[in-house]
């Protein structure tokens, strides 16, 4: 763990980014006082692993705007 002063985490910001992707956490303090940990973000989960999780639960009966001109032309939806 590396701790610095403001000002010298603004000189050093590039520096510290490369440290803390490394995995590294960095302390930046204020008049001897911690007021801030630089550390690694958590990747996000893969979209595709939350799409479609109840897709399995519910019906699309495929023709829900038929009947609705206002709808279909809102999403752009040919008529026939």
């Amino acid at each position: 763990m590396t701790e610095v002063g403001v000002h010298e985490a603004k000189t050093r910001l590039s520096e510290l980014l490369r440290e803390v992707e490394a995995g590294g956490h960095v302390v930046v303090t204020r008049g001897g006082r911690a007021v801030a940990r630089l550390v690694p973000v958590r990747a996000p989960e893969p979209e595709s692993d939350r799409f479609g999780l109840l897709a399995a639960e519910f019906d699309d009966p495929g023709d829900w705007n038929d009947d609705d001109p206002e709808l279909a032309d809102l999403f752009g939806i040919p008529r026939s």
